[in-house]
């Protein structure tokens, strides 16, 4: 999938699993680096490049922008050294990229850099052996860099280094700390660039200037540089390949509240030993991101779709955080520039693509919301402030930047609103239900299940409750706030849109999940031997389903909010059609079964909508609300694989070609792979992880 953009200039990231790093490159200037548990790029100058045939100067990508050179903070009584500028950037039009979903490689002049992702499958923790975890685990990407110097007559240097922008450490060489044949150059003992190459060197210095020209050998361990990189010579006549591996490593408790660790850490105790691992490792850990590119090439998708499914998984992995707490296992998806941890409403977006790569960790996040993250509350219906039974629900996250929240609250819901950090207590519980019949359904494992099966219970009966507190006025769908609201209402996971997606209550959007959310708790009950329980399932799910279709209005639309004048359409009315695609229910999703009312109804609202004039901008994009221009690529995706396999509407290639398009707009590129699209532009929700709903269209 060669990269065909207009500029090959975009941000990406480059992550290993579970270490919550990123080496991102892409945009021009100092724009990316070797992050470590950041909400966006480390904004370091990365230098890669090689001297010119001629040998006066060196070319390099345009991965940094102007240094300042540092001797003039200690020597402040001379004259600024006037120092000839070695190094300038490749003329642009001479600079190819090829993105794909394990490699990136980048071309320019005789110089060849590749960066390997192998994004392995990580295996359950408490079966897997040491060996497949610490292959998993490692924190590092690789890198390796081909230089063609056979039309050459003079030696050549090549270079690849970075200044650390973090202000509490400083470069430092492995030479002088390493066993013999590991060169490195790191800032203290979070990030590295490190190989075992023969001849490559490290040097250490204010400017990449002078790494590569110290003045005396000996000048390259200056230890005042803020600037390290690794060197090596390709003769005349001659081609050359280097190997490295760009490494990561936090030690220690790393969280607060609730004190974890990396789980990376019982293998790699050092900076020293990631990169050692790394680099004995390079060949199969590059032969996984190799067969990752084999795979997605082969897949029956367009060049779009591949271009966004690769950005986004990468983008996902960015993210993703492995901890361990008193030897049990804590896995965290961080919610991208936001850094909450495991928001549930992205939880159940990942949860297609984790139950098709680590089904364990799906398990993982859900015990650990009933075990820290469930609570009880009571319910209010609207204008009413008698307080009624509720139940069990489930918080918005567990926390945010690394520090846990208490037990049973989130960071990011408060009291008394109606609109944005508002409660999610009913959608959070559909999430709950939704992805736990998935994980049961996609693992088997009844073990588990019927562990749960208490809670399976008491989410039907909290449910049922947010209907309606009155059992003779439910009609399958909430009309209830739960009382942590204050007199304020809950919100749902779209909330910085308008009320036509935000408002909980009566929102067709949650209305069609909660429909799929009692179909699934109906096929788990009556695995239990519930059978009473589960009729009341299946007529919730028929009332819902009833409701829904009542609603529909002359030209086959639904409105947004299931009440009299609502004017709003919305895509995501479709969206909870694909947990019973999931669950393989295929007599619900029937136009002829027991809820052909609603699927039928779903097919006309979904062309109804999708027009220019309602849910489509002008360049073909989808918009998912007609009454807001806030659009989500993630919530598109997931849309666009229910509309095609599910409603069996044709794919669009004009709008993935949109939403290829906005990615790459100029303004969006710095944050690689970003969500929230106000009219093509990233607004919100950038270096996000939730894209890998794309996934789903992998699935036939």
């Amino acid at each position: 999938m060669p990269s065909a953009h207009a500029s090959p200039f975009f941000n990406a990231h480059h992550s290993p699993t579970g270490a919550f790093a990123s080496f991102t490159l892409g945009q021009r200037g100092a724009s990316g680096g070797l992050g470590l548990e950041l909400g966006g790029p480390a904004n370091e100058n990365l230098f890669i490049g090689l001297q010119s045939r001629d040998g006066k100067t060196y070319e390099a990508l345009p991965f940094y922008a102007g240094s300042t050179d540092d001797s003039v903070r200690y020597d402040v009584s001379a004259d600024p050294i006037a120092r000839k500028q070695l190094v300038h950037p490749f003329p642009e039009k001479a600079i190819t990229r090829e993105f794909h979903i394990g490699s990136d490689t980048w071309r320019a002049g005789d110089l060849t850099f590749s960066v390997f992702t192998p994004h392995p499958a990580v295996p359950d923790p408490e079966k897997a052996s040491r060996h497949a975890l610490m292959a998993a685990l490692v924190p590092a990407v690789f890198a390796e860099i081909h230089v063609d110097n056979t039309r050459g007559r003079k030696a050549r240097t090549v270079f690849f280094g970075y200044a650390g922008a973090d202000p509490y450490t400083h470069m430092r060489r492995f030479d002088d700390t390493a066993k013999a044949g590991l060169v490195g150059v790191a800032q203290g003992h979070r990030t590295a660039i490190a190989s075992v190459s023969p001849g490559v060197t490290s040097a250490l210095g204010f400017l990449i200037d002078t790494c590569l020209d110290p003045g005396h050998p000996e000048n390259a361990a200056f230890g005042l540089g803020g600037t390290g990189a690794l060197l090596a010579e390709v003769p005349a006549g001659t081609k050359k390949t280097f190997r490295f591996a760009i490494c990561f490593h936090k030690a220690g408790t790393v969280t607060s509240h609730l004190d974890c660790r990396y789980s990376y850490t019982r293998f790699f105790p050092t900076l020293e030993s990631v990169a050692t691992y790394a680099l004995a490792h390079w060949n199969a850990q590059v032969a996984q991101a190799r067969a990752a590119d084999r795979r997605l090439q082969r897949a029956r998708l367009s060049d779009d779709r591949k271009f966004m499914l690769a950005h986004a998984v990468r983008s996902y992995y960015g993210s993703t955080e492995f901890l361990e707490h008193d030897g049990q296992p804590f896995w965290v998806v961080n919610e991208g520039e936001y850094r909450m941890m495991n928001t549930f409403d992205l939880t159940v977006d990942h949860l297609f693509f984790e139950l098709d790569r680590n089904p364990w960790v799906v398990r993982n996040q859900l015990d650990w919301f009933v075990r820290r993250y469930s609570y009880q509350d009571k319910v209010r219906l609207p204008g009413d402030e008698t307080e009624y039974p509720g139940g069990i629900s489930f918080t918005h996250d567990m926390g945010v930047t690394n520090t846990l929240s208490r037990p049973g609250y989130s960071t990011y819901e408060c009291f008394g609103l109606h609109g944005c950090f508002s409660h999610m207590t009913h959608e959070q519980l559909v999430n709950w239900v939704c992805c736990a019949v998935s994980y049961a359904k996609a693992t088997g494992d009844t073990k588990w299940l019927r562990k749960n099966r208490k809670i399976f219970l008491a989410c039907l009966a909290s449910m049922v409750r947010r209907d309606h507190p009155v059992p003779s006025q439910r009609d399958g769908v909430m009309d209830a706030d739960s009382n942590r609201c204050r007199g304020g209402s809950e919100i749902t996971t779209y909330d910085s849109l308008d009320a036509s997606l935000g408002q909980a209550r009566r929102n067709l959007y949650l209305a069609v999940k909660c429909w799929a959310a009692y179909l699934g708790l109906e096929d788990v009950l009556t695995s239990f031997g519930e059978a009473g329980k589960a009729r009341l399932a299946n007529q919730q799910a028929r009332l819902c389903a009833a409701t829904i279709a009542s609603f529909a209005t002359e030209d086959g639309s639904l409105p947004a909010l299931l009440e009299a004048g609502n004017a709003s359409r919305i895509i995501p009315a479709i969206e909870g059609l694909v947990f019973p695609f999931q669950w393989g229910m295929a007599s619900a999703l029937s136009e002829s079964g027991p809820s052909g009312n609603l699927i039928k109804a779903l097919k006309h609202h979904l062309r109804a909508v999708l027009k220019p004039s309602i849910c489509l901008f002008a360049n073909g994009g989808w918009k998912l609300s007609s009454t807001n221009d806030n659009s989500w690529l993630s919530k598109i995706y997931l849309c666009q694989h229910v509309a095609e396999r599910v409603l069996k509407l044709p794919a669009d290639p004009r709008a993935d070609a949109a939403h290829k398009a906005w990615l790459l707009h100029p303004e969006n590129t710095f944050f690689a792979w970003s969500d929230q699209m106000v009219a093509g532009i990233a607004r919100g929700s950038k270096y996000y992880p939730r894209g890998v709903t794309a996934w789903l269209w992998l699935r036939r």
